[in-house]
């Protein structure tokens, strides 16, 4: 199973501690320690819409170069994709969103037309070298409209297997799936792109992350979503809270006998500094209770 660290992103973005470029690529240079190859470092969004990934640039500048490490960086535009290509990442993380109102509040444009950026932007990335993942925000339901038609998130799917990306995710943005729901949209979502890559990504805010987590595996998806220490959370989500913690994950796929090549000693101590960095103990669990005994 992979993992996706997206703590120096989707964990730090919502925090009102200011995190220091330093710090955040020292919790990058922490992930890899703990063995973790896909990470997502930052976002190319307007710094007044999001202050805390305001240093984008200097951040990629500064993270270590290794050929096994593959950096991602969230995209919204043209705009954040130039930038996202100039500063070198490896990969392009393009958001849409499967409700208006949300799209709206986060983005400030229309579904329609978040699909029309990502298909702009497909064939430049095979041009750069670039990587393209499609995370589907709100996939299991808005906090403005409540339901959202699991038709609707399919056609989504459907639209972005049509565009050849190379991944697609479906988000919980606002922590409301369950696990019935989750083997649903991914059986649905295997079925209509068949061979692109399946993500995951859960956040625990009714604690139903890791249970959604397990679900998704049995449903086909090879890679899962997970921030150090379980901080997180979206600036456009009313009452939006972290995601699945890491090393809780990690202890989960390892007794469960699911090879991920992480180490969770080196998590659990990434999880305490960060605890530091932000002057608050994070919601993880496993490193205050520790692995299992003996």
């Amino acid at each position: 199973m992979e993992i996706v660290e997206v703590s120096p992103r989707d964990g730090l973005q919502n925090e009102a501690v200011h995190v220091s470029t330093t710090d955040k690529i020292a919790l990058i240079e922490r992930a890899i320690a703990s063995g973790l190859r896909r990470i997502e470092a930052t976002s190319f969004v307007h710094p007044a819409a999001v202050p805390q990934m305001a240093d984008a640039e200097a951040v990629m500048a500064g993270v270590p170069r290794r050929a096994d490490v593959s950096y991602s960086g969230l995209v919204l535009n043209r705009r954040g994709f130039d930038r996202a290509v100039a500063a070198g990442v490896n990969e392009v993380n393009c958001v849409v969103v499967a409700s208006e109102t949300f799209s709206e509040r986060n983005q400030r444009m229309s579904v329609a037309d978040s699909v029309h950026i990502v298909r702009d932007l497909v064939d430049d990335a095979r041009i750069a070298g670039v990587g393209v993942s499609v995370t589907i925000a709100t996939a299991f339901g808005c906090p403005f409209e409540g339901e959202v038609s699991e038709s609707a998130v399919l056609a989504l799917v459907e639209q972005m297997a049509d565009l050849g990306v190379d991944e697609i995710a479906l988000a919980d943005t606002i922590g409301v799936g369950v696990p019935a729901q989750v083997a649903r949209l991914f059986s649905g979502t295997a079925a209509i792109a068949p061979g692109i890559r399946l993500r995951a990504h859960f956040h625990n805010t009714r604690n139903t992350g890791y249970a959604n987590a397990v679900a998704a595996i049995d449903s086909g998806v090879t890679v899962l979503d997970s921030s150090i220490g379980g901080i997180g959370g979206c600036p456009f989500a009313p009452d939006a809270t972290g995601n699945i913690a890491t090393e809780d994950l990690v202890y989960l796929l390892d007794r469960s006998g699911i090879a991920t090549g992480a180490l969770l000693p080196e998590l659990i101590e990434a999880s305490d500094w960060l605890g530091g960095v932000l002057g608050a103990q994070v919601p993880g669990q496993l490193a205050r209770a520790g692995g299992f005994p003996g």
